[in-house]
């Protein structure tokens, strides 16, 4: 993946446009690459706009952000169910723009509310046609803030009951599910441990030295009270941490750049 970072002001630039013209830079999440071939094909038909690439995992976004610092991310949400991955990437860039192309099963008052806390910016259904996530990406950059009209009355603030914990019972450890304890770095570490790498392998694809990456595992199983690698890859799938891919995910080694960078024409 080439390294592109090209200087970046926070959302609401005028114009809509990213520094030098290129328009708005968009990446997307997606572990499915026929999606992403017809995500690529609308944004380069799209005047404004400029396609970077796209990422089937999450340590792959989180490396596509870094280094090609896109303006907008396309996120399926049946990658980020605990919206752990949308956390990490608003954490890491205010500036990014996130949308969230919803599906079916996620399709809830519950998660609508955990990816807007989480810091997503637009939510539209993913069975949406080509003009309207267009416009959806132009709203939620100029607006930062976009809910496809289908999807208004999820929004409205659910009731809850407080729950109170039982005579006796011990609190949650921080590994409950819907926490993420762990730093945007030592995440991408434990995604490539479950993946079965090794140190030396983690360090040539986070372009970091074999001790920083065995400085990283050592927190991860203290944060997450593990035995092992082994254990603490378990824990973090029990507890939501880790997510499995999808049923139809196909998910490539490494995050897929665009081979050009060039702004549509207008």
């Amino acid at each position: 993946m080439r390294s592109i970072e090209p200087n970046r002001t926070q959302a609401g630039r005028p114009g809509g446009l990213s520094p030098g013209g290129r328009g708005l830079g968009v990446a997307a999440v997606d572990p499915i690459p026929i999606f992403c071939e017809g995500l690529s094909s609308l944004v380069h038909r799209t005047p404004g706009l400029t396609w970077l690439g796209h990422a089937a995992s999450h340590h792959a976004a989180l490396q596509l952000c870094e280094q090609l610092k896109p303006d907008v991310i396309v996120l399926d949400s049946a990658l980020d169910p605990n919206c752990h991955l949308s956390r990490l990437l608003s954490g890491g860039d205010p500036a990014l723009v996130i949308i969230t192309m919803i599906r079916d099963t996620n399709r809830t008052q519950q998660y609508l509310a955990a990816a807007i806390a989480a810091g997503v910016h637009a939510i539209v259904p993913r069975a949406t046609d080509g003009r309207h996530l267009a416009e959806a990406i132009r709203r939620a950059h100029s607006d930062r803030r976009y809910i496809d009209p289908t999807l208004a009355a999820l929004t409205a603030r659910p009731k809850r009951q407080p729950v109170l914990p039982k005579p006796g019972e011990a609190p949650k450890p921080a590994t409950a599910r819907g926490l993420m304890p762990l730093s945007r770095r030592e995440y991408q570490v434990l995604q490539l441990v479950a993946e079965g790498l090794e140190n030396s392998g983690i360090a040539k694809i986070l372009f970091l030295s074999v001790e920083t990456v065995r400085t990283h595992v050592k927190s991860i199983l203290r944060k997450l009270s593990a035995r092992d690698r082994t254990h603490a890859v378990t824990i973090a799938f029990r507890s939501g941490i880790l997510v499995a891919n999808p049923d139809d995910a196909h998910t490539p080694a490494e995050p897929q750049a665009a081979t050009s960078i060039a702004p549509s024409p207008r």
